[in-house]
């Protein structure tokens, strides 16, 4: 095939993202990995949830830091009334069954995430991306091996700069910025390329051809 298959938030184009229902149908329609992202409540657990403020894609109010586990369990998404599943939840769920790219939405997280991976012994390569490139270079420290994916929505003046100094081993492009020219630079700097979020089949197509690794997408079994 020459690229993964990425389901974005699960499966987002079909069900609530980042929510066990989505990662489930994204997992039954044959993903190679499951993006979610993480961030952390008031009493240090993490959760798996995009938004830092709850409102409005939730039935809660106010910042996520701000919220107890218990408090967050009560919550449902908008639309779906699904619930909020933890990290530990969602690994359970895809744990031998695909590979996941966990992205960070918050600091401070890395190495209590890679310690909740490794102690679950996950059975696929496992992604940690952000595009707070220190949490990569955490998550460097923590495990030297770790594929990380620093993300970037811009074109920098030099295009793999801000991979190189986040000791990251690929690269996560918007498709909006991608291009051959990019990807080839990355990868002759020794670094793959993910692009996101890619829906619409012209830009499946233009990111296939541009040498993209892996492609992110709210509808997985379009790629």
């Amino acid at each position: 095939m020459g690229y993964l298959r990425i389901g974005h938030r699960g499966a987002a184009g079909h069900a609530p993202g980042n929510t066990l229902l989505s990662i489930e149908t994204a997992l039954r329609l044959g993903v190679d990995a499951v993006e979610i992202d993480v961030q952390q409540t008031s009493d240090g657990r993490i959760i798996v949830l995009h938004d830092r403020r709850l409102q409005p894609s939730t039935t809660g109010s106010g910042p996520v830091a701000e919220k107890s586990l218990p408090e967050i369990c009560r919550i449902r998404t908008v639309p779906g009334d699904q619930p909020i599943p933890t990290l530990d939840e969602v690994i359970t769920a895809v744990n031998g069954r695909a590979g996941l790219m966990i992205e960070f939405k918050v600091s401070e997280i890395a190495e209590q995430v890679v310690k909740l991976v490794k102690n679950a012994g996950f059975a696929d390569p496992v992604f940690y991306a952000s595009f707070l490139h220190e949490e990569l270079l955490a998550v460097r420290a923590l495990d030297a091996s770790a594929p990380t994916i620093a993300l970037i929505e811009a074109t920098p003046v030099t295009m793999t700069t801000f991979a190189a100094e986040a000791k990251a081993t690929h690269a996560g492009l918007s498709i909006h910025s991608l291009s051959r020219r990019y990807v080839d630079a990355l990868h002759n700097a020794g670094i793959q390329v993910f692009t996101y979020t890619v829906d619409q089949p012209d830009e499946i197509e233009f990111a296939k051809a541009c040498g993209a690794d892996g492609l992110i997408s709210n509808y997985p079994e379009r790629l």
